[in-house]
């Protein structure tokens, strides 16, 4: 594993591995012990330029290779993830501290994608459709957008990364990457280092490892990517899409969520128990599916507390190398630091805590927090972090209110005895995402996957990312001879 830190900790430009040019370094960190993993030097205005133009370049030729022999470089790079999986999931764990449990969820998804990726090559398809003109022929042909910009974030880097990464370059795009700097390896150079061993032409995937205080905009103003795939927070979000549309970009915005996981008074008392402590604490709650929110409906709010707080209790925290540890690090200490003023705030607008958890480096313990003041801005925003807020609810009416009382609409779910009224109130729900009888974070690889509200912009997966990252092109023939008024 150390090898993948010091190989990989370049840029990633045209085919070649290089330092950077930029003036100061991005220093990878262990979040768990602080260990110095990696220094980058940051890649400049000028390194995207180079960047872009690459792929631009070696996308011509890559447009017209048979869908079959590129489909081929998705089943080696598939096959290499599986050969590397414990060597990837020891560095996904060393770099963004993921749990043992964690890494493996990453990965499973992550192939799966990549299983996607190799029927996803051979997806597009044309049409030919009638016309009102005689003689005249409509062709619609599905073509790639060109160059692809994708910005990923830190919590699942390998996953996410690869998720917008595979499918753009399997419909015939070329690719920049820019990882998020806490994870510039997991995210960004190791996806570089497995195509490039899988065998896929050099320039197509850029990797370019950097910050907006050195770069600015150009990522996004470059005149080459015709579309940004950015995953993030809102606030960066609002941002990608203002500079997207001021230069005719298309952008899909894969944004935060303030998720609910509600509980309905004919539920399962002891699964929704299960499922809202996996939903909540998933990778210390750095999820941006996870359940922020847990309704109770009043009748079952007892019980339900009663076993949700002893299971979050029964939580280990510690190393992350640690089989047995649930709860590993956040990413870094400003992390640390919010999530324990978030505790703080609540805990002066009157909130009760039920588990208050402590903070010690970079590993905070769960808090579960009850009686938050309805009007709280902090049930209107995004926790990221092991703290969940539980909100009793009297009847549907109520909840669903509470539900959609949020400017976020990512994910969600409600447990119920009764299947078709767990349906009923899932479609009551604006979200992109509800789940019936199950928890809030889930993924699959054919299944439309995005937010509404400002949890983001466009989908994901299956037939909606052949929408992101083709785009139409109509051409008609004329058979016979049009006529014309002049």
């Amino acid at each position: 594993m150390s090898s993948y830190f010091s190989d990989l900790a370049q840029q990633y430009i045209d085919g070649e591995w290089r330092p950077g040019t930029g003036s100061w370094d991005v220093i990878d960190f262990d979040p768990y012990n602080d260990e110095k993993l990696a220094s980058i030097t940051v890649a400049t205005v000028e390194e995207v330029d180079l960047a872009y133009r690459a792929a631009a370049r070696a996308q011509k030729e890559w447009a017209e290779t048979n869908p079959y022999a590129r489909r081929a470089v998705f089943e080696r790079a598939l096959r290499l993830v599986e050969d590397r999986e414990q060597e990837i999931a020891d560095l996904i764990i060393a770099e963004l501290g993921g749990t043992r449990v964690k890494a493996a969820f990453e990965l499973h998804l992550a192939k799966e994608f990549l299983r996607e990726s190799v029927h996803l090559a051979l997806r597009p398809e044309g049409k030919i459709l009638p016309s009102p003109v005689d003689g005249k022929e409509n062709r619609v042909y599905r073509v790639p957008v060109g160059v692809v910009g994708v910005i990923s974030p830190f919590n699942f880097p390998f996953l996410l990364s690869l998720k917008s990464v595979a499918p753009a370059l399997a419909l015939g795009n070329g690719v920049v990457l820019k990882p998020h700097q806490n994870t510039p390896i997991a995210g960004g150079t190791l996806i570089a280092k497995i195509f490039e061993d899988a065998g896929l032409p050099g320039g197509l995937l850029n990797v370019l490892v950097t910050d907006i205080a050195e770069i600015g905009d150009a990522f996004l103003e470059h005149p080459v990517p015709k579309v940004i795939s950015f995953t993030g927070s809102d606030k960066v979000g609002r941002h990608v899409a203002t500079v997207c549309a001021k230069h005719f970009k298309r952008s899909v915005l894969e944004l935060g969520g303030n998720s609910a996981l509600v509980v309905l008074d004919d539920a399962d008392i002891d699964y929704a128990v299960d499922a809202a402590v996996f939903s909540r604490f998933v990778h210390q709650g750095q999820v941006c599916m996870a359940a922020n929110r847990v309704l109770v409906d009043r009748s079952v709010h007892e019980e339900f507390t009663e076993k949700f707080v002893a299971k979050v209790k029964s939580l280990k925290v510690g190393d992350p190398r640690d089989p047995q540890t649930v709860i590993g690090p956040v990413i870094n200490s400003a992390q640390a630091a919010a999530i324990s003023g978030t505790v703080e705030q609540a805990l002066a607008e009157g909130a009760t805590a039920l588990v208050r958890g402590g903070t010690t480096d970079n590993l905070v313990e769960p808090s579960v927090l009850t009686g938050v003041p309805a009007e709280s801005p902090l049930l209107q925003q995004e926790v990221f972090g092991p703290v969940v807020f539980l909100i009793p609810f009297d009847g549907e009416e109520d909840a669903v209110r509470i539900v959609n009382g949020s400017p976020y609409g990512l994910s969600g779910a409600v447990h119920t005895g009764d299947i078709e009224r767990g349906v009923a109130f899932a479609k009551r729900i604006d979200t992109g995402m509800f789940h019936v009888n199950d928890g809030t974070v889930h993924d699959e690889p054919i299944v439309p996957f995005g937010g509404e509200k400002h949890s983001g912009v466009g989908r994901l997966n299956g037939e909606t990312t052949l929408e992101a990252f083709t785009t139409v092109k109509w051409i008609s023939i004329q058979h016979g001879r049009s006529g014309f008024p002049f």
